[in-house]
């Protein structure tokens, strides 16, 4: 199957200039580009949509051009903001810039002789503003750009001549790209659509009609409730380990809802979809398994920080069921409640302990969970002879409560 038909199939697919162009030139082999805000010092798994994306059309024999958007990112895309964003300084953006320059070069395989990484303020930073005017200004009318979505949408609130250029600025990347890389083709989410075209309109007026250049898009991502995918109470789920960590991005995918569990493994990983039409069928006669989502956060998490990283977050979510934390780093112990921590003053027994953080509430309700055996503390069986002071605390500030089979705290003493 070509590769269209199968990121239709996957569910990536959104919306082509002319597929039956699209699908020649990659037939017969082309060169494609992608470009990644560096708006953040980390992507996201939005973002990794557009990284696997590329991977499967570089393993399909495609040549990729991965672009860092140095100068855009000091401009600042309105696609999807309803108001202006903060402009961000020249340090806080090389160091963004520098941050996910490193990330892609994980994920794309750069020695690789059909990929590259380019960074548009090394042409565009040479631009003199009557040069942008005369050179690329002039092929776009008011009226063309005041009909993109990108632009219409912010009109009634406002949108400055700075990020109303923006259109603009992608376009003369896409025809810089064309010129000097042979660029033919530029793909990115389903937001980019109206800056992606206006890239199409601009090589055309330079190039001609016929010049072969098409775009096409990837669906934005949504979940099985109509939300935004990867955004939750916590936030976006980064690629960096650091604001992200693998058991946390586990714990994300292990947790999706049936009714999304096999898209995302169509959508994420690198599993060939007959291999997912198997998972799904065991999958729904075995609900309660869960097989799908962890298959999916195997594969995803591994992907993403390695197979040690996976291995890792299994065994930190064993430490929820089994209730034995003392075999962790501090950061992992923080990482399972997920900053869900107590904080308590210095408390000198079980019952007070336990009422004060709310874990149970009332000294009665202590009791009944000592008697029936359902409360641990940093791993000891509390009974009705504990002493607090005799149980060390962990990294001498926490304290790890177990009640019953499923309920876990956190204790940090102040």
């Amino acid at each position: 199957m070509d590769i269209i038909q199968e990121l239709k199939l996957r569910g990536i697919l959104k919306d082509c200039s002319n597929e039956t162009k699209i699908k020649q030139q990659l037939k017969e082999g082309t060169t494609i580009y992608c470009c990644f805000d560096p708006s953040f010092h980390s992507l996201h798994m939005g973002n990794y949509l557009l990284i696997s994306l590329l991977s499967r059309l570089q393993k399909r024999g495609q040549r990729i051009v991965v672009l860092c958007g140095g100068a855009t990112g000091m401009i600042g895309d309105p696609s999807g903001k309803s108001k202006e964003r903060s402009l961000l300084n020249e340090t806080t953006l090389k160091k963004n810039i520098a941050a996910i320059t490193k990330q892609l070069s994980r994920f794309i395989n750069l020695d690789h002789q059909n990929a590259v990484m380019v960074n548009n303020y090394d042409w565009i930073g040479k631009i003199s503003f009557l040069e942008f005017l005369r050179d690329y200004g002039k092929h776009f009318s008011v009226n063309y750009l005041l009909a993109k979505d990108v632009i219409k949408s912010r009109l009634e609130g406002g949108i400055s001549y700075t990020e109303f250029s923006y259109s603009l600025i992608q376009a003369t990347d896409f025809l810089h790209l064309y010129e000097t890389m042979g660029v033919k083709m530029q793909v990115g989410g389903s937001d980019q659509w109206g800056n992606m075209t206006a890239g199409l309109e601009l090589i055309r007026k330079v190039k001609g009609e016929e010049a072969p250049c098409e775009v096409f898009t990837a669906n934005l991502i949504m979940n099985s409730s109509g939300q935004k995918f990867g955004k939750s109470e916590a936030g976006a789920l980064f690629l960096d380990e650091e604001l992200t960590s693998p058991y946390q991005l586990y714990q994300y995918f292990i947790n999706v809802d049936d009714a999304d569990a096999i898209r995302y493994l169509k959508l994420f990983t690198f599993l060939s979809l007959d291999e997912i039409e198997k998972i799904e069928k065991n999958h729904v006669v075995n609900l309660g398994e869960r097989l799908a989502q962890k298959l999916l956060a195997k594969e995803i998490v591994s992907d993403v920080h390695g197979t040690k990283a996976y291995e890792n977050a299994l065994k930190l979510s064993r430490v929820l069921f089994e209730g034995d934390p003392t075999t962790v780093s501090e950061r992992e112990l923080q990482d399972l409640f997920n900053s869900n921590i107590t904080m308590i003053s210095s408390i000198t027994d079980v019952f007070s302990l336990l009422v004060t953080a709310k874990i149970t509430s009332s000294n009665r309700e202590t009791r009944e969970f000592i008697q029936a055996g359902a409360l641990r503390i940093n791993n000891h069986l509390v009974t009705a002879d504990t002493k607090l002071e005799a149980i060390p605390l962990l990294f001498n500030k926490y304290y790890f409560v177990k009640k019953g089979k499923k309920n876990n705290f956190l204790i940090k003493i102040n």
